[in-house]
């Protein structure tokens, strides 16, 4: 049976397989902090605003070291998931964090490269923040995630949650 682009995507942030009638909220719950930070990156690139970047680069790196804190998840859970009756999110497994970790790696070093004034280097790493964005919003796939598992000599599991992989 061939799995959907959102249990790809579950099984690639290091989840454990869900029911339906979960996987599809749980699935949108975790969209939640990258639709929100995704376009204040946009914000931070267009106007080359450090400040931004580095604010970024510290929430993300808060919810990597602290993930039962994740200040976007916590406020899914007492906003939108109690309106909706749903289970509180569990905190992020290790290929969501390193995820996050790394897109905080990437802010801080955009808005250091703006901040010395290196726009050819802010350039390259806003490019990458784009590009990582972009294929997570648009494309259920999470470049973090994907490096975290082919890092950890999963590279069969990585490769076989990507969106377009066959099962």
């Amino acid at each position: 049976m061939a799995r959907s682009a959102e249990e790809k995507f579950m099984q690639q942030q290091g989840f454990t397989a869900e029911e339906p009638p979960r996987l599809v909220p749980h699935f949108r719950a975790l969209r939640f902090q990258p639709s929100i930070v995704g376009p204040l990156m946009l914000l931070a690139v267009i106007f080359q605003l450090r400040v931004l970047f580095f604010a970024l680069a510290a929430v993300l790196a808060w919810n990597a070291a602290f993930p039962q804190w994740n200040p976007f998840e916590r406020f899914y859970d007492w906003v939108i998931g109690r309106r909706r009756g749903l289970p509180s999110l569990p905190p992020a497994p290790g290929p969501r964090r390193f995820a996050q970790g790394m897109a905080a790696f990437f802010m801080l070093a955009a808005g250091t490269a703006i901040s010395l004034g290196w726009p050819i280097t802010a350039y390259v790493f806003e490019a990458m923040l784009i590009v990582a964005f972009l294929a997570l919003l648009g494309g259920k796939f999470c470049l973090g995630a994907y490096v975290y598992q082919v890092l950890r000599g999963q590279a069969s599991l990585a490769n076989a949650t990507c969106p377009w992989s066959r099962d």
